[in-house]
């Protein structure tokens, strides 16, 4: 009888064991498959509304990215900053045209562009009546919407008292050595800065300049979301530009 038992006895630890390790395998490959479609969901920017205390407007608003243009690093970049503090924005950055809508933060150090883009040194700050405001983004993170916007387009730029409605006036390709690009300006000039091309493989080798000039300032946006290249607004006039600037964009990278 005691044999008996006993194999009875293994026969149910074997059962039991059988069963466990069932029970880990279809967890672990429930929980994989769950992981992977929420990379895909938040890739897809279908789970984009992230309550972010750190990097609200001057308003206290909330902000909702579209990640589906961004690089996979990018992606993990902005995430693993969401666990690090900030300061404020100094102003919120939109451009209708293309969905684009992110807060300016001081600095362009990599940890400061991952999470939204930078108020480059040495330049204007915005709210601030004349001078050339410089601000850089990543090529594959916020500032990929850029290959989409065209002379003619409108660019908002929101502080805590005003809008400055500022319009593209030109587009160029430069080397990082070239400075010329945030040398201060004896008018209101807004100079967004990111690498190019934006799909390069590696560092990129050029930068990728966006000016604007200022057309309507401190009053509510009145721009239409569907606002094209053929504006009714006054035409921009870019101001000559001074050559006192040290500031460089060989700095931001990629």
């Amino acid at each position: 009888m005691t044999g008996k038992y006993g194999r009875q006895f293994e026969l149910g630890l074997l059962l039991v064991g059988s069963v466990l390790a069932a029970v880990f395998v279809a967890a672990h490959i429930h929980r994989r498959v769950l992981s992977q479609a929420a990379i895909e969901s938040f890739k897809a920017g279908e789970e984009l509304h992230i309550p972010d205390e750190a990097v609200r407007s001057l308003a206290d608003k909330q902000f909702t990215f579209d990640f589906s243009l961004w690089s996979d690093k990018r992606i993990a970049d902005y995430r693993e900053s969401l666990t690090r503090h900030f300061e404020p924005p100094v102003a919120i950055l939109r451009i209708s045209k293309v969905g684009l809508e992110v807060p300016v933060l001081s600095g362009t150090d990599d940890l400061t562009l991952n999470r939204g883009v930078g108020l480059i040194e040495g330049t204007r700050r915005p709210g601030e009546e004349a001078g050339n405001i410089g601000i850089a983004g990543h090529r594959d993170g916020f500032f990929r919407t850029l290959k989409d916007v065209r002379p003619g387009d409108m660019i908002e730029l929101e502080t805590v008292d005003r809008i400055d409605i500022y319009q593209i006036s030109q587009i160029v390709i430069v080397d990082p050595s070239d400075v010329s690009v945030l040398q201060p300006t004896s008018g209101p000039t807004l100079t967004l800065v990111t690498c190019y091309p934006f799909y390069f493989i590696g560092s990129a080798p050029k930068r990728y300049i966006v000016q604007a000039s200022l057309v309507v300032s401190g009053r509510p946006a009145v721009v239409d979301q569907k606002q094209t290249t053929h504006s009714a607004r006054l035409a921009p006039d870019l101001h000559n530009q001074n050559p006192q600037s040290q500031e460089s964009t060989k700095e931001i990278t990629q």
